[in-house]
């Protein structure tokens, strides 16, 4: 059985306040990428990597891996114009059957366990997709400017990696391209399969804004599980 990780790359700086991609700043001395995919090639798993990455950030990310003396292997993919047509891309270099996870490259604090959970549920379920319950009171804005209470336990917040048996990713991503696609679950799930939920790691962020940042560096500073 083969096992593939499939990162995918293509955030920005907006929200981070930045002009440099959110995967390229830097976090205890190295871009945030850099862990992210030694998250994958560490684990159990060791999963066979793809990057998949906008065509104009490749030169610079190979100049970053050769500074940071960063030799892990991975094929870079280009990037779509969507996630959907990155992860798209990301699955068409994959010729053979097996498992695979997709990973937001800005979640570096993820564990081998979690990686190797989702691996093991997939390949039992068809896929395995980590997910935890809100803590905070959640409310719904209403079209007339108002707010309607949610009762957060019949609510979860969806992580990554999600990881799938190939069959059924291939199956999924032969649809057209939707504005409903949030994420590699509900491509999934509008091909028809149901979706296994399996329990995620509240530590394991996704690097967004700058106090992120400051919140992964302190994590992977102590060793506590993402």
């Amino acid at each position: 059985m083969k096992f593939y990780a499939i990162i995918v790359a293509g955030g920005s700086g907006k929200r981070m306040q930045t002009a440099i991609a959110k995967q390229f700043l830097l976090l205890n001395n190295k871009p945030v990428m850099m862990h992210t995919l030694q998250a994958f090639y560490l684990s159990e798993v060791q999963p066979e990597i793809i990057v998949v990455l906008a065509k104009d950030d490749h030169e610079y990310w190979k100049d970053l891996c050769f500074k940071y003396n960063f030799d892990i292997p991975h094929t870079l993919v280009e990037g779509g114009k969507e996630r959907f047509h990155s992860v798209r891309n990301g699955l068409m270099t994959i010729k053979e059957d097996g498992v695979v996870a997709i990973h937001d490259a800005v979640r570096p604090v993820v564990t081998s366990s979690l990686i190797t959970q989702t691996f093991r549920d997939a390949l039992e379920a068809g896929n395995a997709i980590p997910c935890i319950k809100p803590s905070d009171s959640v409310r719904k804005l209403q079209d007339d400017g108002g707010s309607k209470i949610i009762n957060r336990d019949k609510l979860v917040l969806i992580q990554t990696p999600q990881t799938f048996d190939l069959g059924q990713l291939r199956i999924a991503y032969q649809q057209r391209f939707s504005n409903k696609f949030t994420d590699d679950a509900s491509v999934v799930e509008a091909a028809g399969f149901p979706i296994n939920l399996i329990e995620g790691n509240r530590n394991n962020i996704k690097v967004t804004y700058p106090e992120d940042l400051e919140l992964a560096s302190f994590l992977l500073k102590n060793n506590i599980p993402g």
